[in-house]
């Protein structure tokens, strides 16, 4: 009987062991070698004060973007991060900059829409404005169709385009009167 439950759980591990693989992504799945095998697991390391070397986390909140719940949005990066109270990013993505950017500042949405025409004539959902510079609204949205195209640099919009996943995020995090930091 023994024997039997020792046998079905190297299977589970290697069922197991095969789904995370075939479910991870590429960056990791690639990294690995080819297919898993059920074995005993590796023998602790023997050296007690053997520690993993800290890695830089390239995609960490901006130090500069201050504390509490925010929307940090990194000029420079092309990137947002939703920040909740305690300063862990719950989300972050890239965006497509508009032709017209806010200075680096502290603002607040101060409305939103669900769906309507951007000025680039695309239609777009999940508007959250947060600035007005030289008469131009300046809010993130995403456009209907999922793309994320650079709108024409000549023109005088201020749509900060994301894709419509990151959109939906954006929408239910950032309400009126939600802080948005942004930096360089």
């Amino acid at each position: 009987m023994v024997a039997g439950l020792t046998a079905a759980a190297v299977v589970v591990v290697g069922v197991l062991a095969y789904q995370a693989s075939a479910n991870a992504p590429d960056s990791v799945a690639s990294s690995s070698s080819a297919t898993p095998k059920a074995s005993a697991p590796a023998p602790a390391p023997t050296q007690p004060d053997a520690k993993p070397k800290p890695t830089e986390d390239v995609h960490a909140v901006p130090a500069d973007s201050g504390t509490g719940e925010r929307v940090v949005y990194a000029l420079k990066d092309r990137r947002v991060w939703l920040v909740d109270a305690n300063g862990t990013a719950l989300r972050t993505f890239t965006v497509m900059p508009s032709p017209v950017s806010p200075p680096p500042d502290v603002y607040q949405v101060t409305s939103r829409s669900g769906t309507v025409q951007g000025s680039d004539g695309i239609p777009i959902e999940h508007v959250v404005r947060f600035a007005n510079v030289d008469e131009v609204a300046v809010g993130f949205s995403a456009a209907q169709d999922g793309s994320m195209e650079a709108p024409d640099p000549q023109s005088r919009t201020g749509g900060v385009r994301m894709k419509r996943a990151d959109g939906n995020a954006m929408w239910t995090f950032a309400t009126v009167g939600a802080k948005v930091v942004v930096v360089p």
